[in-house]
């Protein structure tokens, strides 16, 4: 591959400002019937011949626009929905085997899809709306089902739920999510007194340095040492060193070490420090 044909395929594959034109550009590259898909896949899979891989990338880029475009309704660049698809459509020519009898574009919807709704989940909200596979697929299907702006009924939401095969409750939650809008926190210079009222920097409070909870925290912390050191005066003096040494100091010691300098087994020293655990928890709670 030429320095300049190299250049070309990064321009292709960027969108850059002028999306139209690129539209333009990707769908004049002439689609590969079946025998010049499974001769290039072949020269990839069997040789590693990046040409190939060029040509494949390049004649498939407008399913790419095809399938970025089904996204528009997430309020993100359509440019960057495009790069993002044409990231797993490489992907999927990386990974393509021509013996597995499909044409690649069958193959590749998978991984550009899988790319879009990366980016979608990534920049549609500023607190990520899906993090689990479950509430992925809610996501994608509850926006492609919700056919209307109002809330939807219950017969809907047990629709949605069964089609699914999530709980209701989990659609409820979705949709909320859906529903929600990012909020700055502190109001705008541009917002009125009022808008600037209901901003959550007016109603949020920060209690880390109310006085009086600062002192009961202190508190705490002192009555919960001295209640350990108590505890731990109570205990004969080889159970003592045995949790200094584990669990308050820097180093910890190792039950192995423990039981070179006490001269017994580590499984002696673990019951050792199990059962002076029990008595400092019983004296604590006392």
């Amino acid at each position: 591959m030429t320095t300049t044909t190299a250049l070309q395929t990064v321009h292709m594959l960027s969108p850059g400002a002028n999306l139209q034109s690129y539209v333009q550009s990707v769908n004049s590259i002439p689609l590969l019937s079946a025998e010049q898909e499974r001769d290039l896949g072949e020269r990839l899979y069997y040789h590693q011949d990046l040409d190939a891989a060029r040509q494949l990338v390049m004649a498939h880029l407008r399913f790419v626009v095809h399938i970025a475009r089904s996204y528009s309704g997430y309020g993100l660049p359509q440019g960057d929905l495009i790069q993002e698809g044409n990231v797993g459509l490489m992907k999927a020519v990386k990974r393509f085997n021509p013996e597995m009898g499909v044409r690649l574009v069958s193959f590749a919807v998978h991984w550009i899809k899988a790319e879009i709704h990366e980016y979608v989940l990534r920049n549609w909200r500023i607190v990520k709306v899906a993090t689990t596979k479950a509430q992925r697929k809610l996501f994608f299907n509850l926006r492609s089902q919700k056919k209307r702006l109002a809330w939807l009924t219950n017969d809907e939401v047990n629709a949605v739920a069964e089609s699914l095969g999530v709980e209701a409750r989990e659609v409820r939650e979705m949709e909320s999510r859906l529903t929600g809008h990012d909020m700055s926190f502190d109001p705008s210079d541009n917002d009125d007194d009022e808008s600037a009222y209901q901003s959550p920097a007016n109603y949020l409070e920060d209690h880390s340095y109310d006085p009086a909870l600062q002192l009961e925290a202190s508190d705490q912390t002192e009555n919960s040492s001295a209640s350990l050191h108590e505890a731990l005066s109570q205990l004969d003096e080889r159970s003592r060193d045995i949790l200094q040494q584990r669990w308050l100091s820097d180093e910890k010691v190792t039950l192995h070490d423990l039981a070179a300098q006490y001269g017994v087994s580590a499984e002696r020293i673990r019951q050792l420090e199990k059962n002076a655990m029990n008595k400092l928890k019983g004296s604590i709670a006392a």
